[in-house]
């Protein structure tokens, strides 16, 4: 009886949810491939816990960058497409000022403000790095949020506001043309060449013992650790202990009964604006002093990632946001044990729509801002 019971509710499950046990049989076959790589030799502790390591850095960027784009859209109730650049904006306005203050006396400042532009001077040989140049990258981090915030609050002023109360796609398509009008301004300032702009192999670097090998962490692997985990856990208390907060979660529940219980709506969306737009500037600068590079359209291919973490944790979901950029990050950097590198992106896409297959409304089921 016991036996024939079981087959008929395993035979019902197969029948009707087929997806189910296919996605069940893909995760027995990636953890045996896992576990038989490692025991065999094929795959090596230290790399895959370098893969690891990176994935979670991934995340954190993805999740602090998607903060500013949830909570956009939960309290102004649009997809801003030029976050990309916000992000790509913060980060060029932070590392100038880092290479200001890192070669200042050694090169002309034209050049230094530039980033280097052509080639004129480089961060490698200007020492820029959180060991060889603290004062530069701390300052570079704060003016990229600064800057970031003007950004936001200008276009706002200018573009979005005089629209505001037009439809959502209104909204969607010009910040689309804002996305635009801002990468191709950063291209005629800093020129479209993608350029090194740290002193990476200058960093101290700590090296963990790994089974097989090493698993080493630099100190802007650390850096961006410590300020990404304090920025999030700063969102937290903001939006659970402060006056602002609970007016911003009034507000992206239902904003006709916010304003009619007196909350100053316009305060908090320029407050929205100036959180947002710090935490973005200070995602861009970091995911440029983490990876070693910048160029004019990082933020633009790091959007498509930020939209697939915020709809994976579920739209509006500040918390959702963060938990959705670490899925996307360590998905995209540990799907190639699997997988070729190059389709690092299609599996963290994939991941998502799986995910909302089987959750729609996202991980933390559409809870907004809170």
């Amino acid at each position: 009886m016991g036996v024939s019971e079981s087959y008929s509710r395993g035979r019902q499950f197969v029948v009707e949810q087929p997806l189910a046990l296919v996605v069940g049989l893909v995760v027995i076959w990636m953890a045996w491939f896992l576990v038989e790589g490692l025991v065999t030799g094929r795959l090596q502790v230290n790399n895959v816990l370098g893969y690891l390591w990176d994935g979670l850095l991934r995340g954190l960027i993805i999740g602090l960058a998607g903060i500013g784009l949830s909570m956009t859209y939960s309290i102004l109730n649009f997809a801003n497409f030029s976050h990309g650049d916000y992000i790509t904006s913060g980060a060029f306005a932070g590392m100038a000022v880092s290479y200001l203050v890192a070669g200042f006396g050694e090169a002309d400042i034209g050049s230094l403000l530039l980033v280097g532009a052509g080639g004129s001077v480089f961060g490698g040989a200007l020492g820029v790095g959180i060991a060889t140049s603290p004062i530069g990258i701390i300052a570079g981090m704060v003016v990229a949020a600064i800057a970031t915030i003007a950004l936001s609050l200008a276009i706002d002023r200018f573009v979005y506001k005089p629209i505001r109360d037009e439809s959502g796609i209104a909204l969607l398509i010009t910040s689309i043309g804002v996305a635009f009008a801002l990468r191709y301004l950063i291209v005629f300032v800093f020129g479209s060449r993608v350029r090194g702009t740290t002193a990476a192999g200058s960093q101290p670097q700590l090296r963990l013992v790994a089974v097989d090998g090493y698993l080493t962490i630099n100190a802007h692997d650390v850096t961006l650790l410590v300020v990404a985990v304090g920025l999030m856990l700063g969102v937290h208390f903001l939006l659970q202990r402060t006056k602002l907060g609970k007016a911003m979660r009034a507000m992206s529940d239902n904003e006709d009964l916010a304003r009619i219980t007196g909350i100053p709506t316009e305060q908090v969306v320029r407050s929205t604006w100036i959180v947002g737009g710090g935490l973005t500037g200070v995602a861009g600068y970091m995911f440029v002093l983490w990876k070693g590079t910048i160029g004019f359209n990082d933020g633009w291919l790091l959007l498509l990632l930020i939209f697939a973490a915020v709809i994976l944790g579920g739209i509006g979901s500040i918390y959702g946001a963060i938990a959705g950029g670490i899925v996307i990050g360590l998905t995209a950097s540990m799907s190639v044990i699997w997988i070729p590198s190059e389709f690092g992106r299609a599996a963290a896409f994939l991941v998502m729509i799986l995910i909302l297959l089987f959750k729609p409304q996202g991980l933390f089921s559409g809870r907004t801002t809170a």
